[in-house]
């Protein structure tokens, strides 16, 4: 952008959200089930809450389990923080920027953000997704939670959305240059395995794009990398049918079919939280290693320069489509 921005802009890291203490694991995972967007428990809208708290009440002592084996709570708090700082950084030579977490699930809360930005006269909104492909369980429900908020509380806000960025060009390179880097350190050439966030397949029959977004990030990685890998999806729970393969399934393929060692990357994950450091590096781990394979994964982009630089363009982008520079 030739120009700087003239007027404040508030942008908006959405994300999850995660328990960031063992006491509250149930709590956060009753807001979790309570979402009906992303899972209808029960014929009615009034039983949602009931059933999430029961449900919330019977997984929270295995879920308590996981989030103390990686030090007693998720770093998702923790590292959007740094994202929003290291973001704000890089945007303030274009304009006056303020870049603030909203999570889903957990504090800080889109209408607690809201609140904080109204405060400081900001009415500009650039809303990204912590999300590189979009779905109606994530991105979509962030955004659906963001429009309420902003709804609820008058005078409304100018907001712009930014609904996925799957080929965002920094964030493929990133993806490829954390690849290679890993592959080069390998002891032998490994078979490199995507592992994604899983969805039940409903979603995609009914026209949800996640699928289509994950191939478009691969394809795009692989330009770079010339090296093919497997996409599989992790972290599925619940009666659903969900999207095939799952990880563990593919780490048993890949150990029948001979491979001698496996390069995991987290796909939609950009971010360090308990599915990279205990489903991956605890739980497939142990699973590769008992099948006779070596293991290793990606390190998570977090706050990587070129990373927070391609971030940086995509607000920029928003400002210009609305017409704010």
């Amino acid at each position: 952008m030739a120009d700087r921005v003239p007027e404040p802009i508030g942008v908006m890291l959405l994300n999850l959200g995660g328990p960031e203490r063992l006491e509250d694991v149930e709590p956060f995972l009753v807001n979790l089930f309570s979402d009906r967007q992303i899972i209808r428990l029960g014929p009615f809208p009034f039983l949602q809450k009931p059933i999430a708290r029961r449900i919330a009440h019977r997984r929270a002592p295995k879920s308590r389990e996981a989030y103390r084996l990686i030090g007693g709570g998720s770093p998702l708090a923790r590292i959007t923080g740094e994202q929003c700082r290291a973001l704000g950084e890089a945007l303030a030579p274009a304009g006056s920027f303020t870049v603030r977490p909203a999570m889903r699930y957990w504090p800080p809360f889109a209408s607690q953000t809201l609140a904080e930005l109204r405060e400081r006269g900001i009415c500009r909104l650039v809303a990204l997704p912590l999300y590189p492909h979009y779905s109606v369980a994530t991105s979509g429900s962030s955004l659906s939670d963001l429009r309420r908020a902003a709804a609820a509380a008058p005078p409304s806000h100018a907001i712009e959305e930014i609904r996925s960025w799957p080929e965002q060009p920094d964030y493929v390179a990133c993806l490829a240059e954390n690849i290679l880097q890993a592959a080069a350190a390998s002891p032998q050439p490994p078979t490199v395995v995507y592992s994604a966030h899983s969805l039940p397949v409903k979603f995609i029959r009914e026209g949800d794009p996640y699928v289509e977004e994950l191939e478009k990030t691969i394809t795009a990685v692989e330009a770079i990398t010339r090296l093919s890998g497997r996409l599989c999806f992790q972290s599925r729970s619940g009666p659903v049918r969900w999207l095939e393969p799952s990880t563990p399934d593919m780490l048993a393929r890949l150990a029948a079919e001979g491979c001698r060692q496996v390069l995991m990357v987290p796909l939609s994950f950009i971010s360090d939280h308990v599915e990279t450091d205990y489903e991956i590096d605890i739980l497939y781990r142990e699973q590769a290693e008992g099948l006779g394979m070596g293991f290793a994964r990606t390190r998570s982009l977090n706050t990587q320069s070129r990373f927070i630089a391609g971030l940086r363009e995509l607000v920029l982008a928003a400002c210009r489509r609305r017409g704010w520079n």
